[in-house]
């Protein structure tokens, strides 16, 4: 099925190239896409550059398939490259495992008129020709495809706006919401080794109205476009903190040039590393010592305020549990069993609220910070993911840390890390060590409810993935249950969601 029509002019290899890299930074498992076009019109060179940009390897050995027929990429995101010259019949396709290929990845296909029906509609068609000293790619892009091409050739436009023209394009990560992330090198003109991060978060829809009005991001807090990311970022710098440098920025688009602060983690082979997560503790107590900025001007003139940590945004993450994790295990609660989940949680949050409040980054744990050993002090710590930051409970991060829900915690850790920050804390000033201890336990309970509804929404739109982290999250809210404050909602959960080990999810270690 053919969808809209764009061409291209591509004025040499390079812009070849970066074609290839540019469809390699929207390609997804299902995908098949094909190249057409007369020998030596470029399409080895795009698929090659597409398939090294996934690999992240300029030296990958990608040969031509003419002989194979296929040849097979086992990375990141499994590419197959197939070559149909040499077929006699379009029936071979089915013994070359085409529908195969796509099960596992995305596949690449050239010369795809041989294969005429017997090719899967809804494919990203390209046809290269030679036009003047360079050629042209004309895409015909069917589905969904004319909005994702959009996209990736509005990520080349900013960058070459941005002073990065015909940069290298290098998947860094995605996340569990809608952004992704690239790294980005500069050709080996403008100096070897020079990189940025790419920060593509286009602004989304908050959601459908829930029966009480708002929708989730709006009642939970949680941001919809940039805005937010960049004000607190500029917030974190300003106070002394690292984050990363914002070089240049497309609020509308939701595209940001981010300093690259590296890659090492708080983690040693796998495992938390005391002194990376001490470090990152102690940044926390230096943020909560002293009274933080809540308001903001945005570099296009509006302004931002922190949201507050309020009791609807508390009540509905942890109502997560009630939605998605209940269902998970098969649990169908009465009325009654959810009237007394929400009546414990309204009492918790009086409790908490009367606590001290401070920059609550909401996710403050082992994925979104990193080491950066050649600066100094507590700017050794790199804080990656705050847009969804709030004023709330200082504890909260502090849990969100001491109870990873990413990497096991062993109980002595956490407690030598909570006595780290209470320590740090009794240096800085007055600081209320008891009422401390029961905020802890509120927001990590809170948190671990929150990310068990969380984990379960995620298993149910495809990622099962998630579910191995469930016995963790259990392991660390039954640590919090211990605190006596928690005691009401200890014996909700053993009376209507009981842990049991033989019963976790399916994806579950």
């Amino acid at each position: 099925m053919s969808g809209a029509i764009l061409r291209l002019a591509l004025a040499d290899e390079a812009a070849t190239r970066r074609l290839g890299e540019d469809i390699a930074a929207i390609l997804k498992p299902g995908d098949l896409v094909l190249l057409s076009g007369d020998l030596g019109a470029g399409k080895s060179t795009l698929a090659r550059s597409l398939i090294r940009a996934v690999a992240d390897d300029e030296t990958l050995d990608v040969p031509s398939p003419t002989f194979t027929l296929v040849q097979s990429y086992p990375l990141r995101l499994t590419l197959s490259h197939f070559d149909l010259y040499r077929i006699a019949d379009a029936g071979e396709i089915d013994e070359l495992g085409l529908d195969e290929a796509l099960g596992l990845g995305a596949a690449l296909v050239e010369w795809p008129e041989r294969g005429g029906s017997m090719l899967p509609a809804g494919a990203l068609r390209i046809r290269l020709e030679d036009e003047g000293e360079g050629r042209v790619a004309t895409i015909d892009t069917p589905g969904d495809w004319p909005e994702r091409i959009a996209r990736t050739l509005s990520v080349r436009c900013f960058l070459d706006r941005s002073g990065w023209p015909g940069a290298a394009r290098r998947h860094l990560q995605g996340d569990a919401s809608t952004r992704a992330y690239e790294r980005i090198s500069r050709p080996e003109t403008f100096g070897a080794g020079e990189s940025a991060v790419l920060m593509n978060a286009p602004a989304r829809a908050p959601g459908p109205p829930l029966p009480g009005g708002g929708t989730y991001d709006e009642v939970a807090h949680r941001a919809i476009d940039v805005r937010p990311f960049i004000a607190m970022d500029e917030a974190i710098r300003a106070a002394g903190f690292s984050a990363p440098a914002i070089f240049a920025a497309d609020m509308g688009d939701g595209l940001l040039l981010l300093e690259d602060l590296g890659s090492e983690s708080l983690l040693k082979a796998g495992e938390p590393d005391f002194e990376r997560y001490a470090l990152a503790v102690e940044v926390l107590a230096e943020i909560h010592a002293v009274p933080r900025a809540r308001h903001w001007k945005l570099p296009d003139g509006t302004d931002y305020r922190l949201p507050r940590f309020d009791v609807a945004a508390f009540a509905i993450e942890a109502d997560l549990a009630i939605r998605w994790y209940a269902p998970l295990l098969g649990v169908t609660l009465s009325n009654e069993a959810e009237a007394a989940f929400a009546s414990i949680w309204q009492q918790l949050f009086q409790r908490l609220d009367r606590t001290e409040k401070s920059w609550l980054l909401r996710d403050y744990h082992s994925p979104n910070l990193l080491f950066l050993p050649h600066r100094h002090g507590t700017a050794r710590i790199g804080i990656l993911d705050h847009q969804d930051a709030m004023i709330g409970a200082s504890a909260y991060d502090v849990a969100s840390l001491g109870q990873d829900v990413r990497v096991a915690v062993a109980p002595g850790f956490e407690s030598a890390l909570k006595a780290r920050y209470v320590a740090r804390r009794h240096a800085l000033g007055a600081f209320d060590e008891v009422a401390f201890a029961e905020a802890y336990a509120i927001s990590g309970a809170q948190r671990t409810t929150k990310v068990l509804g969380g984990f379960a929404r995620l298993a149910a739109s495809g990622k099962p993935q998630y579910l191995r982290h469930i016995p963790r999250v259990w392991d660390y809210l039954r640590r919090n249950f211990q605190h006596p404050v928690l005691s009401d909602l200890a014996l909700w959960y053993e009376s209507y969601l009981p842990y049991d080990d033989k019963s976790a999810p399916s994806g579950s270690p």
